[in-house]
């Protein structure tokens, strides 16, 4: 390679990171929601685009919330086939007094040393609350509730939760438990996406089970506002908390709050966001199903980039009246290293609406790039040397 066509790589390259600068300095987003909530969070299902975030990531009691990760384990367990809805669980003694009717906490009245099936199981846990059942199911399958908490960690790291650990099924108080509302969001979205034939049982109006009748907890499925899950929580540390699903023209919200003070503020405020995230938002499509989004150099590659996709089409919401403030970048973990293979995961397409990290996208190669020879890697190297100093 000749020298003035290196210096052509190099300036190329350089003018790249200097037009990145100034993407990342976008101005602030100019339409807000201002909520009482100390912690919210409100996503469009579809696309994951975080339409309002307000200390998304602190760390907080979970409550009965918890619960929600209880019911992603036995999804789980019945998509694969290894659990069915006709299974019968045993009452335990245990079970029944830490979580019926004596313990003062939410139950479906259990009774002891009784056999109830998986899926009336899954209606107490979810339509009332039950502790009585959430103890039931965790004995089931793992033998304890400590056992049962680990499985419900592996599952959470599994679908990329990352600010939550759990220790019992029930989402009782236990200082070493915790969640976040973004990873509550995810936990939702996952939920809606991978499990729709069980999802349905979170809209379900009422369950009776032992000769008692107990209507849904969740205040937002009596509001006419299309909402179709998903639970409540409380405890006296982390005050009242929802996470909530409705759709509204084909288009489904998700909203996480926490920290509030009476359950009408709790109702009130989630109803609030949901009408102003479906009015207040418009859809823009960035990129169609397997457009090229752009592409990625490959250190030592032959050839020495790649092109990269989102695969399905790429969408995102953003507030009315605001598509000047949007941007958008790929980042990706540099050095990306030869062997590369057509449809690896890459790269990700961050996309900022004003100040405010909107969405991100996995990317993927769109074709092979393999070892390059001396000369591309000596290049790349000397490439490296010479923009080692500018900050990433």
């Amino acid at each position: 390679m000749n020298p003035v066509a290196f210096l052509r790589i190099v300036m190329t390259y350089l003018l790249g990171l200097l037009a990145l600068a100034v993407v990342c300095a976008a101005p602030a987003l100019a339409q807000r929601f201002e909520t009482s909530a100390p912690q919210a969070l409100l996503m469009d299902a579809d696309t994951g685009t975080i339409l309002l975030a307000k200390e998304t990531d602190t760390k907080i009691p979970p409550a009965s919330l918890a619960k929600l990760m209880t019911m992603e384990v036995v999804f789980n367990r019945l998509k694969e086939g290894s659990l069915s809805l006709t299974d019968k669980f045993f009452v335990s003694e245990n079970a029944w007094r830490k979580g019926g009717a004596n313990s003062g906490g939410s139950t479906m009245f259990a009774k002891l040393n009784s056999e109830i099936p998986l899926e009336d199981l899954i209606k107490g846990v979810i339509i009332q609350s039950a502790n009585d059942g959430c103890i039931i199911i965790a004995e089931g399958l793992a033998g304890t509730e400590e056992t049962f908490a680990s499985l419900m960690n592996e599952r959470a790291r599994r679908i990329g939760l990352k600010s939550s650990h759990f220790t019992n099924s029930t989402g009782l108080p236990d200082e070493a438990q915790y969640v976040s509302v973004a990873d509550l969001a995810r936990l939702a979205q996952h939920m809606i996406r991978e499990y729709p034939e069980y999802y349905r049982y979170y809209s379900l109006p009422e369950f009776e089970w032992n000769g008692i009748k107990q209507r849904n907890r969740n205040p937002l499925l009596s509001m006419s506002i299309n909402a179709d899950g998903m639970k409540t929580g409380y405890t006296e540390k982390s005050g009242y908390a929802i996470v909530g699903s409705a759709v509204r023209d084909g288009q489904r919200l998700i909203t996480v709050l926490s920290g509030m003070s009476t359950a009408k503020e709790r109702a009130e405020e989630a109803r609030k966001i949901l009408d102003w995230g479906f009015r207040a938002f418009e859809r823009l499509n960035l990129f169609d199903a397997e457009a090229v989004v752009g592409e990625v150099p490959v250190y030592g590659g032959q050839p020495g980039s790649v092109a990269v996709t989102g695969g399905d089409s790429i969408e995102i919401y953003l507030p009315v009246g605001n598509r000047d403030r949007l941007r958008a970048r790929i980042a990706y973990n540099y050095p990306v290293m030869p062997p590369v293979g057509k449809g690896d995961r890459i790269a990700t397409l961050k996309v900022w609406i004003g100040e405010d990290l909107s969405q991100e996208t996995p990317l993927y190669a769109m074709q092979d790039a393999e070892k390059g020879g001396i000369v591309q890697q000596a290049t790349d190297a000397l490439t490296e040397l010479l923009t080692s100093w500018i900050p990433q």
